[in-house]
């Protein structure tokens, strides 16, 4: 695979960055709600089971996230970012702008 060199590496990775950052802080804030839930005393029980839930699903999706966000920035240390994991063809500057952790180009997720 060769390195790309009709990207700004450093847009993408100050980008990747700030996602990080912001991932990081919702993955924080979901879990102080998580173990607040608990202590909710005034509440009914059906309605903490639901905010659990929903909080519950929302933290997988962000853990998720936050692993594909360090994914995409060890791609760029390495030289490998904006290459499709599949065909090794380069992925569109669009693409990668509007979602910088695409690691396929378009058509072929899995």
């Amino acid at each position: 695979m060769k390195k790309r060199d009709d990207l700004d590496f450093n847009e993408f990775e100050k980008m990747l960055k700030e996602k990080l950052v912001h991932i990081e802080d919702n993955i924080k804030q979901l879990r102080t709600e998580l173990d607040s839930v608990g202590s909710d005393d005034g509440k009914d029980l059906a309605s903490l089971h639901s905010l659990s839930d929903q909080d519950n699903t929302i933290l997988h999706q962000q853990e998720h996230e936050l692993k594909e966000t360090i994914h995409a920035l060890g791609k760029i240390n390495n030289g490998t970012f904006g290459i499709c994991e599949t065909s090794s063809r380069p992925i569109p500057v669009e693409r990668l702008r509007v979602n910088p952790i695409a690691r396929t180009k378009v058509g072929l997720e899995d």
